[in-house]
């Protein structure tokens, strides 16, 4: 056992030449950090990084010109607080102003665009302006009580026109 470790850690030499052997431990670690080194990145990409993400350029489009990794782009960037929504002045959003009531309606950046300041006056407006909505698949149908056509929004397997229609239908004839 002590004639093996002495190999392991230690060197002998034959005719003319010495050989050295290392522990694997050793080996790994080394060649761990010469990895590392190896893909540190430089200052150039740094600074070309922090300057197209402030362009508002996206963590794979900065990858694709530096040549580096979206997950090192993106890793570098969290750790240097440009994560996130990239880095770009907001363009001022212009008043908007609720279409039922007219009061101003608050924005949430990032978002789309509101146009009614609460689903109430939503529901209201589009209650009040039934002309405003396009119905795409309004489809016709005749009654099977009274027999008149009526149309149908969405719907396919409508058979009365009114919920009295159908009342109708159902009820029992008394002889």
């Amino acid at each position: 056992m002590e004639r093996r470790r002495s190999l392991l850690y230690g060197s002998f030499s034959f005719s003319h030449q010495t050989v050295r052997f290392y522990p694997a431990s050793w080996l790994t670690s080394k060649a761990e950090s010469l990895r590392k080194e190896a893909y540190r990145m430089k200052a150039q990409q740094k600074e070309a990084i922090q300057q197209l993400r402030t362009e508002g350029k996206s963590y794979s489009r900065i990858a694709d010109l530096l040549g580096l990794s979206v997950n090192t782009v993106q890793s570098y960037c969290r750790r240097n607080n440009l994560g996130g929504i990239a880095l770009v002045a907001p363009e001022p959003v212009a008043a908007i102003y609720c279409r039922h009531c007219g009061t101003r309606v608050k924005q949430t950046t990032g978002k789309k665009q509101k146009q009614y300041c609460s689903d109430q006056y939503r529901m209201a407006w589009w209650n009040a302006h039934p002309e405003a909505v396009t119905r795409k698949s309004v489809q016709h149908f005749t009654c099977e009580t009274c027999g008149v056509t009526f149309e149908g929004y969405g719907k396919r397997d409508r058979k009365y026109c009114s919920r009295a229609c159908y009342g109708k239908a159902k009820a029992v004839q008394h002889e």
